[in-house]
């Protein structure tokens, strides 16, 4: 019974890496002043296993951002789909873009470390095509194609909509027929990130996010600091 070991290294491998980085494949609240907001991602991933079975997952974390343009974006552990329980906390980044610091708590032992980044993030999502006004920064070739999906709500706000798909010849992927890779992005131009983002990849398996619970207003400011009690481990410039 080697499965809870391998969800536990997934969930910390994936959800670590969305912590410090931005991934095409996330959904990255970017740190833009004067629209604050809160709210939940939810996220259903399927993984395709070597023997062709699938493994159903789950999870949830808080985001958001105040008006100062300071985003709060949790980690948590990806879980069974049958789980009643709420995920377990893995990490919570902090990032402050009038300073430029970015901070990463770790609540299971109270600690944290501090980066000053060298570069300012993004005020769109990363991502090799999104659906904001600047997303279309992937080339295109015989092999992809974009589809625009036009406005649909979402969470009661105005989200433009765009499907890529790339195709990859059965010669190139080392199976008996070709792979059609497709990506989703749902832009919401009010607040300046993705509402949903859905990958699929028959060879590895789906995610879909959406952000859900969205208000509109100023944050606790709390939610921005270090708590009190945690522990400095750490500083890099």
């Amino acid at each position: 019974m080697r499965l809870p070991f391998c969800l536990n290294a997934i969930s910390r491998l994936v959800l670590l890496a969305a912590a410090t980085t931005a991934s095409a494949q996330d959904i990255f609240v970017t740190p833009i002043p004067g629209v604050p907001f809160s709210g939940i991602v939810k996220v259903e991933r399927s993984l395709t296993q070597p023997d062709g079975s699938i493994v159903n997952l789950k999870t949830m974390r808080d985001i958001g951002r105040d008006s100062r343009g300071r985003i709060r974006n949790e980690s948590r552990a990806l879980v069974p789909v049958s789980d009643i329980k709420p995920p377990q906390i893995v990490s919570i980044h902090l990032y402050d873009p009038q300073s430029r610091i970015s901070t990463m708590l770790n609540p299971q032992v109270r600690t944290f470390w501090t980066q000053t980044v060298n570069h300012p993030p993004a005020t769109v999502p990363p991502a090799l095509l999104d659906a904001s006004p600047t997303g279309d920064t992937l080339p295109q070739n015989e092999f992809t194609k974009k589809e625009d999906l036009g406005i649909r709500d979402i969470e009661g706000l105005p989200a433009h909509g765009v499907r890529e798909t790339q195709t990859i010849r059965a010669e190139s992927s080392g199976r008996d027929k070709e792979i059609l890779i497709t990506d989703e992005y749902w832009y919401s131009d009010d607040l300046r990130i993705n509402l949903m983002i859905k990958h699929s990849d028959p060879r590895k398996g789906t995610v879909t996010m959406t952000v859900a619970q969205i208000t509109r207003t100023e944050p606790d400011p709390a939610l921005f600091e270090i708590p009190d009690g945690y522990r400095r481990v750490g500083t890099s410039q």
